[in-house]
């Protein structure tokens, strides 16, 4: 496999404030342990994927799609031979930016910042809370995680170049990730795409039919699957077509990854970092059955009457409530109102609303805001 590209742990840059060695875990197992006590962590348990709780106790949040994603990645890392710890660390940390009300939430904070000429990402967000917003320590700020898992954090989903992002120098811009951040992308997709088509099918938006007429490669599956259980269920069909679909997108993703770094000639992980191309990848085949739920979904389901009636709302709210401490820093609690007197308003309000929890935005806004 791919063993020969795998991170060796040993060659790590290390920890921006250094650090004895722990006596039974390595570098990169002791950042994923990190990351799962972080409060930001355990707050995406409230933290909406696409769906809001209030339809269902079923759907997926943002805590539970994670661990899917970190399931997904370390399967095909331990399949490629892949160190899993770096993969799992990343994978944990890949969501923890998000703010609440899913991608509505993130898109109105980047229009919001976009009138003082910043801007709102929610891999940049991450990376400030593993920094600094973290305080667990007394030693230093943050978490203190290595080099390559914050590198990945920033770096898994997109490459930067040099001069693009001054505040991100330090991640090695112009060169690539090590191929475990690189794989997280990818995971995330097979995650949510499978996810998100579980979770609307739940909530009623499509006949499993619709799926197989619109994404042929779906279409053979659960063709395939009617004839193989005449007697099964809507439910029970369903569900062995989505399950069949996941482990050929897997599947996917690690021949084509092979396929990749046999091409690109690829010996170690240096040469990882001075590919030409990101090594992670689909097969033809699995990219193009990929794309095809993407389509689907984006028809049927996110652009769903009921989505776009919440995404609304939500957005209204968070421009309304991010006004209302804009105008007023003041009004912040402790130590955001500090904050606000040593930074720039809008940013630490930024941070504030960014880190909240669906509920902790409705009460804080219910109690600012509500009549």
């Amino acid at each position: 496999m791919l063993r020969r590209l795998r991170f060796p742990v040993e060659a790590s840059r290390g920890r921006r404030y250094p650090e004895p060695d722990h006596p039974y875990r390595n570098p990169f197992q002791r950042d994923r342990d990190r990351i799962v006590h972080a409060r930001a962590f355990r707050r995406l348990e409230a933290k909406t994927q696409v769906f809001t709780p209030g339809l269902s106790d079923h759907f997926r949040n943002r805590l539970t799609h994670t661990i899917e994603v970190s399931q997904i990645a370390r399967t095909a890392a331990g399949v490629l031979q892949l160190d899993e710890d770096l993969t799992e660390a990343l994978a944990l940390a890949h969501d923890i930016g998000h703010p609440p009300f899913a991608h509505a939430g993130e898109e109105e904070l980047n229009r919001q910042m976009q009138r003082f000429g910043e801007r709102f990402e929610h891999n940049l967000h991450a990376l400030r809370i593993v920094e600094s917003f973290e305080q667990r320590y007394a030693r230093f700020p943050g978490l203190n995680l290595t080099f390559e898992v914050r590198e990945g954090i920033v770096k898994h989903s997109r490459d930067i170049a040099p001069g693009q992002a001054p505040e991100l120098e330090e991640y090695l811009p112009g060169q690539r990730p090590p191929l475990e951040a690189q794989l997280i992308d990818l995971a995330d997709e097979v995650a949510y795409n499978s996810a998100d088509l579980d979770d609307a099918w739940s909530a009623g938006l499509f006949r499993a039919g619709e799926i197989a007429a619109e994404a042929p490669p779906y279409g053979e599956i659960y063709e395939a699957v009617e004839t193989q259980f005449p007697g099964a269920s809507d439910r029970e069909r369903f569900h062995e077509a989505l399950r069949q679909v996941i482990d050929s997108l897997v599947s996917g993703l690690i021949e084509g990854t092979l396929r990749a770094a046999r091409d690109a000639g690829v010996e170690n992980y240096l040469d990882v970092r001075r590919a030409a191309a990101r090594l992670a990848a689909f097969t033809p085949e699995a990219a193009a059955a990929n794309r095809a739920l993407k389509r689907f979904l984006h028809a049927h389901v996110y652009s769903s009457p009921v989505l776009n009636e919440e995404r609304g709302r939500s957005t209204a709210m968070i421009a309304e409530l991010f006004a209302f401490f804009l105008e007023d820093p003041g009004r912040l609690p402790p130590p955001y109102n500090e904050w606000a007197r040593q930074q720039p308003p809008h940013r630490v309000v930024c941070d504030y609303i960014a880190g909240m929890t669906d509920a902790f935005f409705l009460r804080t806004y219910q109690s600012a805001l509500g009549s």
